[in-house]
């Protein structure tokens, strides 16, 4: 199965014969970026703001589109998605995240939405199975800081963990630079690249980070 990054928290999950999905579509004019061009069988939506649920701009696919916006267990187009409801901060807060995981023939990705706080136990046993890949928050300012997101990573433990929600030249918002995370991670550099590309369930004893090119051209 194919990732790719189309800027802030939006991503982008395609399998040949299985649905696609779009994750948290942003208002570019208010976030930044380029106006989003995709077409999805799935938009997930982490919380209800403008660089998350800015669904419209999807274009739907010949079997039409699904919007989930809450917790649930879903099975669409032979993807298993399980979103899972999540305090921001702390206990005592609204439990207005959604953490939702996506399972691709066994291959788990993990979003985490607009998370501020470092995954607990109770979190961590809500997910299934391996987590393979993890999208994760890492620029701040109402989510996870680098650091935290750092903290996050070594808790679920995935094969592969791609940074979200940072500063960007195109990112209108005042956000945490990638640079700041990769120093949390103990990395010198980390080389963008377009895409990952996972071709096996098999999970891996090591955590690996993967930053990926901001996608801009239309699928």
């Amino acid at each position: 199965m194919n990732i790719t990054w189309h800027g802030h928290s939006c991503f982008r999950l395609t399998e040949r014969g299985m649905a696609t999905v779009v994750t948290d579509p942003y208002n570019h004019k208010k976030i930044g970026y380029n106006e989003l061009n995709l077409s999805a069988d799935i938009i997930t939506v982490s919380h209800d703001a403008p660089g998350h649920n800015y669904t419209k701009v999807i274009k739907k696919r010949k079997n039409g589109q699904h919007i989930l916006t809450g917790p649930g267990e879903y099975e669409i187009g032979e993807v298993f998605v399980t979103g899972i409801r999540t305090n921001h901060k702390s206990k005592e807060d609204d439990l207005r995240n959604i953490m939702y995981i996506f399972d691709y023939n066994g291959v788990q990705i993990a979003h985490l939405g607009n998370l501020s706080r470092v995954p607990n136990q109770s979190d961590v046993k809500s997910i299934a199975g391996d987590i393979h890949v993890a999208l994760v928050p890492v620029g701040g300012a109402g989510s996870l800081t680098a650091s935290k997101a750092v903290e996050a990573i070594r808790i679920l433990e995935p094969s592969y963990a791609i940074p979200m929600f940072y500063q960007t030249k195109e990112c209108k918002l005042e956000l945490e630079p990638l640079e700041k995370f990769i120093k949390e991670m103990g990395l010198d550099k980390v080389e963008p690249r377009p895409e990952l590309n996972i071709t096996s369930s098999r999970s891996s004893s090591e955590t690996n980070v993967v930053v990926l090119e901001y996608a801009q051209e239309s699928e």
